[in-house]
This record gives C-alpha cells, structure tokens and sequence, in this order.
C-alpha cells in the first residue's frame, strides 16, 4: 500500500484515498491526473472496498482506456479484463450487445461511422427527390446528431419554421432507415443505451447496484446526454469521481458543456472539490503566463498552477511582416534549435486553422526540414480498408446498404449508375433493403448485380467457422481487392495496408480473448469504427510536429511554436461573433496551446497574412496584450518611436520609422500604374529605400522610393 501511495503530492493523496462520496477533481494541465485516476482504481479495489466488476471507468478515447487499464495491470495483482473501461460510445455498444433485444437491435447491429452516415444520408435524400443544395447532406447529418446528443428523438423535435419542420422529416426518415437496415450512427449508441436504461427498471437497477464507483476521465468535454446518461447509472448510491478541467474545455462544436462541471458540482460534489494545481510539465514562466490568460474568463471554477522547476526561459515573441516572414523565422528557429541537440520530435507548430500550415508547410520543405502533420488519414479511414470492412459487414450483416453500394462496383463488375438507381427505388418502394431488392432486377442490371450478390453468398460460406485473420484474408482476395490493386500502378502501398488489416485482426484476437456478444467479425467491426476517429501518430523518421490546437490536447513537447497569434484568427473571428462565451472557448484554447510547452515557448503573428487567397492585414491578437510583458523577450528590432500613428499595434511596441517623405508601414498610398495599396514592408533608407506595397488586384510589389511616385492618400 506504501508503495502504490508513494510520489503522491497532497492534494493527489487526499483524491486518491477519498472516503466512499462524490467528489470533483480539478486537475490542471500537467497536473497527474491519469495518474490520480488509475491510482485511486487501485486504492479502492487494494483496500477491498470493491471488486474489479464494481467499477465503471469512463474515458475521451480508446488509446486513453487502453493506458488506464495497463498502468492498473501493473498496479495490482487482480485480473482487469472483466472491469468496465472505455469510451462513452464503447460501454454504450457494450451494454446494447448484451442487451440488443431489449434495445430494439438485430444482434449483428453495425455501426455508422462519420462518413458512412454522410453517405446514407446522401442515399436518402436522392430517395426522396430532396434538393441536396437546399439541405446540405453535413449539414443535416450535424443537425440529426445534434438533436441526439440533446436526447431529442425525431418525434420531439420542434420546428419553427417550414424548414426546419422538412428537417426533421427527414429525421425520421433516417430513423426508418436506420432501424430497417440494422445499423446506428455513434449518436445513437448512446441514446439507445440512455433510452434502454430510462425505460427498463430491472436492468437499470442491475446497473445501478453493480456498479458502485463511477469515475469518469475528461469531464469538461462530456454534453448533456453523456451527464444524463452517468446521472441514471449512478442513481443506485454509486459514487461518482469526476476528474477534469473547465479551463480546459474546448469542444463546444461538438456539444461539450463547460456548464457540466458546475451542475456536477451542485448536484453532487457538495463541496468535495480537490484542486491538483501543482504541474510536473512546464516551468513557471509559461504557467505564469497561462495563469494570467484564464483568469480574464468569468465563469470558472477557478484554479492556479504552479510548478518547483524554476521560472526558466522567457517566452519568445516575434511578430513578422507576412506569413511567409513569420514562417522563415520559425524554420531559422527550429533549424537552430535542432543543432543545439533538441529532437526535431519534441517541436511544435501549433495553428488554430488549418489552412495556415501550407505557408509552413512550403517552408519546411524548402529548407528541407522533416515534418508530420499530426492528424493525418487514420487507418481505418483509408479507402483500401473501407472497401475490406464493407465486404466484411456484408457478411455480417447483408441488409447494411451503405456498405453494399460501397463495394457492389468495386473493383467494377459493368453496374453502372442507372442499375443502382433502379434498385435503390425499387428498395425504397418494397421498404426492403438494396440487397433483397436486387432478386427483382431483371435483364443485364439483375445479371451483373446477381453475381455480385452470388459472391457475397459464396464469400459467407466459404469463411464461416473460419479464424478471423484467415476470413479477412480469404475476403481481401476472393472480392479481387488484392488483385484490383495489384494492377494499380500506386497500388503496392495499398497492399501493405491490408495486409496490416490481417495482422489487425490476429492482434485483435490475441488482445481480446473471449469474444463478446456477436462474435469475432462483429467486434471487430465494431473497433475499426470506433477507432476510425482517432488518429495515432506513426513510428518512423524523427520529424517536427505541425498540428491545430485543438488536435495538440493531451499532447507536451520541449518547445513549441503558437503561430498565427491575430484576431480574426486566433481568436477566431467565428467565435469572436459569438460574443463572450465564444471569447471564453478560444481563451480556453490559447490555454490550452501554452501549457502543451515545457521547456520554450514562442508565439508569432503577422502583419498581413494570405488566407483563402486573398491577403489579410492582421491585427496582434488581444491575448498576446494579456501575458505580462516581463514575461516576453521580443525578438523584433524595435523602430524608434517618430510618430503618433502605431506600426504594430500594442504589442510591437514601436512605431514605424519613415524611409522617406513620411511614407511609412500601413500607409494607404496611390501609384499612377498600379493604383491604391497599402505598404505592408519596407527596407533601406535615402537613395536605397524601396517598400513593399499590395496593389490588390496588382498583387505586391517591391518599389524603389527613388523611382516611384507614390501619393499619400
């Protein structure tokens, strides 16, 4: 017991060995809290206070449950593999297998990911001769989830306008659809288990008295379904231990309620609030500067990190003329810091759109530095695969028609897009599914389309009782994928992907061992799409890091780069629009991107920047005016101050010296060629100056002062 309790600070010593009560556990960033999480799991199941199957463990991602359960492993001697640790939408799919009848469900129920949900939905509005411009397929897909992570089924949806009210038609249409194929989007995973619950008093109570501590990961980013949905487990006198960090909530576009944190503690906390405000990560500079960007957001629970490192390095600010100049300056930086011995792994670029990386991007390549962009096409997201897991679905489940029309033509068997339009009508018309349609095609169309049906039939009965890795196997090879790609010119990379499918599902055997409800194909399925949203990086050459803030979460490097520092950009001008509360979003944000720094912090902006084409003229962002100046080492030469009109801005500093005749940084001036522009940079003084003036649609253009007549406007 000594040792599992030993290295704890205070505060984590006194979460870990809390008595039997809810409590709420603010753990700042590089605080230890999956160290506090696994450990009080431990604590509980060491002292006996309860067994492995009394535990319910809830974490943001599968990689996360995965670390939780082989740190536990290693803590105590008692087997894991029964307990209870997942994602919401992993335990909610888990709970539905058990239960599928009770839910409502086939028991081969497939599930829907992302882009297999846009493309039903596609299906069903050309089904309905619905105008796909009018209602925009994402569109619609966000309002349907939207509404099930609100717990809003169709029936309860209301409509205030006659477009609204075409939506929710639609809604239920979806519904149909979805319950007569036997498939579910990850909304309705854990709708469907809220409504199993709400509804079943027995099972219910079931739940409520097995499990008796409820300890939930990321509890900042859980929406309003995902509190209903603990509030009913934990309505037998389970104890709930939710850990998380309102200051670290940054997922609203997804439904996350920063506002569970204080309902959670209203409703149960009652004063049981532990703050883990120690930080193991960075040195007290950059938590000085972090602390003193959140606490301009009202509505927090409030906390103030703190480290024993020292205050370290200041931070590095750099405010260039244009993107490409901020760019250069950061690759002359890294190019530095990487023969100063920093691995080029543990550096950062850190963007809040994505579209600012291809500047970055441009000029790594041209100096020829290593990168990777995290967050890059995921495994199961790449084509060859799809196409390997549709066919795999079909033999679990022949009724998924998006599967079906994914591989019905590929590789191409002459179904051309009349035949399929023929049988999705007549599907629609017999409210069957595409592949019991298909027996009713007639001439060349039910040719083409009874052999592909035939291969499915042949495929199914040639791999049943066979090991998964074999199935998948015989299935790569009998469709003709493996041959399809053998004769694609790029296709050896193809290939090797699915031979790594293979080598997916022997592994997935060898780690899952008794196999759940359903059978190996179905749960294995049932991975690929769960894990088809997460991305983990690769092995390989060492390369700097580049990636937005939001994909940066979770995430510490020795050095990191926030570009793009402009408002309009970060903060985003979107969330701008959204007054306070989206103000509070990107402030959390910016919070989020200063603490994933150990060692070194930089942050840059420019003065003008392309984005979507067009140049912009930026503004500093207001939060590089909210870190204390004795913190920043500005990295610009500032001009002496010669004028009453800024250069920069608050942050620069400076103003903008006159190369000659006043004409100065940010001046609107007129060329008798060019037109109207803007100087956006100048260099040189008396028979040498020349300035950098955007002409819009002339573009930019370096003139020489002595040479080109240009008029103040």
């Amino acid at each position: 017991m000594s040792d599992l309790l030993a290295n704890l600070n205070s505060p984590q010593l006194q979460a870990v060995t809390l008595p039997p009560v809810h409590a709420l556990i603010l753990a700042g960033a590089g605080s230890g809290k999956t160290r506090v999480l696994t450990t009080r799991i431990a604590w509980l199941m060491s002292t006996n206070q309860v067994g492995p199957h009394g535990i319910l463990a809830v974490t943001f991602t599968n990689k996360a449950a995965k670390e939780m359960t082989a740190r536990l492993s290693a803590l105590v001697p008692i087997n894991t593999r029964g307990m209870w640790i997942g994602t919401f939408h992993g335990l909610c799919n888990r709970l539905l297998r058990a239960h599928y009848r009770e839910a409502g469900l086939p028991q081969t129920f497939q599930i829907l990911d992302t882009a297999d949900q846009l493309a039903m939905v596609k299906r069903l509005l050309k089904n309905l001769n619905v105008d796909d411009e009018k209602y925009p397929p994402r569109e619609l897909c966000h309002f349907i989830n939207a509404h099930k992570e609100q717990g809003i089924r169709a029936a309860q949806a209301e409509a205030y306008d006659n477009y609204t009210q075409k939506r929710v038609e639609l809604y239920t249409e979806y519904e149909n659809q979805c319950n007569r194929e036997g498939v579910v989007d990850f909304a309705e995973l854990l709708l469907r288990c809220y409504e199993l619950l709400q509804r079943n008093e027995p099972l219910r109570r079931h739940y409520q008295e097995r499990f008796r501590y409820i300890l939930v990961d990321e509890f900042q980013d859980t929406n309003k379904l995902q509190y209903a949905w603990l509030q009913l487990l934990a309505g037998g006198g389970a104890k709930v231990f939710a850990v998380g960090d309102d200051d670290q909530s940054i997922y609203a576009f997804r439904g996350a309620e920063v506002g569970n944190m204080r309902d959670f503690e209203r409703d149960y906390a009652a004063g049981n609030i532990i703050r883990l405000e120690q930080n193991y990560r960075s040195h007290g500079n950059i938590l000085a500067a972090a602390n003193a960007l959140i606490k301009n957001n009202r509505e927090r629970l409030g906390k103030n990190l703190w480290t024993d490192a020292g205050d370290g390095e200041p931070i590095r600010a750099f405010e260039a003329y244009s993107d490409l100049d901020e760019a250069r300056f950061i690759v002359e930086e890294i190019r530095e810091l990487v023969r100063d011995g920093i691995s080029p792994t543990q550096i950062a670029l850190l963007y809040r759109s994505n579209a600012q990386s291809r500047v970055l991007e441009n000029e790594l390549f041209t100096k020829n530095v290593p990168y990777k962009v995290y967050g890059g096409l995921r495994f199961f997201e790449r084509q060859e695969i799809k196409h390997a897991l549709a066919y795999l679905r079909l033999l679990g489940n022949p009724d998924d028609d998006t599967a079906f029309l994914r591989v019905v033509n590929f590789p191409t068997r002459g179904i051309g897009a009349r035949s399929l339009e023929n049988l999705q009508a007549t599907a629609h018309q017999c409210n069957s599914s595409l592949y019991n349609a298909a027996a009713s095609l007639t001439g060349k169309a039910g040719q083409t389309v009874g052999a592909f049906i035939r291969l499915v039939e042949q495929l199914r009965v040639e791999t049943e009782g066979l090991p998964l890795p074999e199935m998948v196997e015989h299935v790569i090879e009998k469709s003709g994928l493996a041959q399809h790609y053998r004769t694609e010119k790029d296709g050896q990379d193809r290939l090797e992907n699915l031979d790594e499918l293979i080598n997916a599902a022997a592994t997935f055997v060898d780690d899952e061992g008794a196999i759940g409800e359903g059978g190996a194909l179905v749960s294995f399925l049932t991975l690929a799409s769960l894990e088809a949203g997460e991305h983990q990086a690769g092995e390989g050459q060492e390369a700097v890091q580049l990636m937005s803030v939001h994909a940066a979460k979770g995430l510490e490097f020795d050095v990191v780069f926030i570009t793009g520092l402009e408002q309009g950009l970060f903060p985003h001008e979107n969330s701008i629009n959204q007054g306070r509360d989206g103000l509070e979003e990107e402030r959390r944000l910016m919070y989020v991107a200063v603490t994933r720094a150990r060692q070194r912090l930089y942050v840059t902006c420019a003065q003008t920047r392309m984005l979507h084409g067009q140049t912009r003229y930026c503004v500093p962002s207001s939060f590089l005016d909210e870190i204390p100046e004795n913190l920043l080492r500005k990295l610009n030469k500032k001009a002496e101050p010669v004028a009453s009109t800024p250069a920069f801005g608050q942050f620069g500093g400076g103003y903008a010296e006159p190369v000659s005749g006043g004409l100065r940084i940010g001046m609107a001036v007129e060329h008798a060629k060019f037109g109207l522009g803007v100087i956006v940079s100048t260099e040189g003084r008396g028979a040498d100056a020349r300035v950098q003036v955007n002409f819009g649609g002339s573009g930019m253009k370096w003139l020489a002062l002595e040479y080109a007549k240009l008029t103040p406007v």
